[in-house]
């Protein structure tokens, strides 16, 4: 059984190995929290690009010595040619989930990378940019090994993704689909990252790469402009935030459901159940998660056009509200509408106590499968979640940022503890995130088996239609039989599914000692000094 990694000088977990370490040797340079993760981030983009790419969006939280945590929503909007309009003067009457027309909205997640140096700079980071992006380059340029989940995602989404545009000449190398251990290399992109390197991240959005990224996109038909890429910037700002009986919880604003993850934990904190693991540990978080999804599908989307303050869902009030609405013996209705993703979640804490939770998405695997030609970046479809119905919560509309279900998440415990934790796995993001915290903060399970231990999903995630709740076989026929004797919808998978996502968290103690933990689903690692 894995065990929990134990460090004092710092620690960084990731759903690749390969990214961990790279953030592991800036620590080991001498460099803080930020500058590992911008290394691990590069890297990941590089050694997992069937579940990432600098063509996606990102969301981070940095604590500095244990203080609140900031927040950097480096979230791409819809491009301004992108109308509905535009989509049904190409035949389509919703927006396509691949291909140019899925590839929309702007890719956001470098300039996060941007933000977050900026606060680094300022808070005495001193590595240069150059440093941070070498391992990625080294990987990109010489090869890395294909894993086992780029080998099965690519064979099972090939129907939808062979023909789209550049996918078959970077994931497909020789005609054919790869074999795991097989050298993959992606020379275009290494390229990109040195020239980032020597111009800076400025010019992935007003520079020779940006010039590079809109002539690509504009050849293959994306409504995305240089003018798009241009305009954005990543926004800082502050956390969601929730205190409950164990600490203070701090999660991403909207677009992302991030509000999700707190009200499920705060929801939870007013049932609580006798032990971990249980009929009533699992009931009562299905329960309180179903009651979340309900505020999320009513309220979150682009910020700028919300009706509600997200932080006045959260009051104490309301949270009560949703808790007095479960049935502790019996499942309420469902389903109810739901939202897939995916993505990499990836955390760190340096030896000062600055923590890092950090998530970065292209959406789908694959996202749109545009793979550009020039920079060897693959594109986003983030602007699917979109609908070109008017009258719908997140409709499409030019310059209006998307949907996430991505949601970075932290705490602030009540007895000094700081804990950077979070999972991808769409809609099982803020359901990972609620077993796990509680496992180890409420039931105090050690963060490494609070990860491994059984796990499920209430809706859907890669791709699948099914809204039953999955759940993990190793959970027991009793707890199993139990659900479904209260009325939830079961559906059993393997134990250490790929459905259940890729989890991760780091906890630091006042006394110095971080404790981390990697998914067994992943081929992840929590790696310290």
């Amino acid at each position: 059984m894995l065990k929990s990694a134990y460090a004092t000088r710092g620690m960084v977990v990731a759903p690749h190995r390969l990214a961990a370490e790279a953030g592991l040797d800036v620590l080991r340079d001498g460099g803080n929290a930020i500058e590992a993760m911008v290394a691990a981030a590069a890297t990941v983009a590089v050694v997992y690009p069937h579940m990432n790419s600098i063509g996606g969006d990102g969301f981070w939280l940095i604590s500095k010595d244990g203080g609140p945590p900031v927040a950097i929503d480096a979230c791409g909007a819809a491009a301004a040619a992108a109308t509905p309009d535009f989509y049904r003067a190409h035949g389509h009457a919703a927006i396509p989930g691949r291909g140019p027309h899925a590839a929309l909205t702007v890719a956001g997640a470098v300039s996060g990378w941007q933000a977050a140096l900026g606060l680094s700079t300022l808070w005495g980071g001193t590595l240069p940019l150059g440093r941070l992006l070498a391992d990625a380059i080294v990987y990109a340029r010489e090869g890395c090994a294909v894993t086992e989940g780029q080998v099965a995602n690519t064979r099972g989404k090939l129907g939808e993704t062979r023909d789209v545009p550049g996918f078959a000449a970077k994931f497909l190398p020789g005609g054919a689909v790869p074999e795991v251990g097989d050298l993959f290399r992606q020379e275009n992109l290494a390229a990109t990252f040195e020239r980032l390197a020597a111009a800076g991240l400025d010019d992935f959005y007003r520079g020779e790469v940006a010039a590079a990224i809109a002539a690509d996109l504009v050849a293959v038909g994306s409504p995305v402009s240089a003018a798009d890429l241009a305009a954005h910037a990543a926004q800082v700002g502050d956390p969601l935030s929730l205190t409950m009986s164990a600490g203070t919880l701090y999660n991403m604003t909207p677009p992302t459901q991030g509000l999700v993850s707190l009200l499920i934990l705060g929801i939870f904190d007013r049932l609580k159940s006798e032990a971990a693991d249980g009929f009533d540990f699992v009931h009562r978080l299905v329960e309180s998660t179903k009651q979340a999804f309900e505020v999320r599908d009513a309220h979150i989307t682009d910020p700028a056009f919300m009706s509600v303050d997200p932080m006045e869902l959260l009051a104490d009030a309301r949270v009560d509200a949703m808790a007095g609405r479960v049935d502790r013996v019996r499942a309420s209705a469902w389903p109810r509408p739901s939202e897939g993703g995916d993505t990499v979640w990836m955390g760190a804490i340096d030896g000062d106590g600055m923590a890092v939770s950090f998530i970065q998405s292209v959406y789908w695997e694959f996202g749109s499968a545009v793979v550009l030609p020039q920079t060897g970046i693959t594109w986003q479809n983030r602007g699917a979640s979109f609908s070109l119905d008017p009258a719908a919560l997140n409709p499409l509309m030019p310059l209006r940022k998307p949907f996430h279900t991505l949601n970075p998440a932290m705490a602030r415990l009540a007895d000094g503890r700081l804990m950077p934790y979070g999972t991808m796995g769409g809609e099982g993001q803020p359901q990972t995130q609620a077993a796990v915290f509680a496992r180890h903060v409420l039931y105090g399970q050690s963060v490494q088996a609070a990860i491994t231990a059984p796990r499920w999903l209430l809706g859907r995630t890669w791709g699948s239609e099914s809204t039953s709740l999955k759940i993990e076989a190793n959970i027991g026929e009793e707890v199993i039989g139990s659900l479904r004797a209260a009325g939830h919808e079961i559906e059993v998978v393997e134990p250490f599914s790929d459905t259940m996502g890729h989890a991760g968290a780091l906890v630091r103690r006042p006394d110095g000692i971080i404790e981390g933990g990697a998914d067994p689903r992943s081929d992840g690692a929590a790696c310290g000094f």
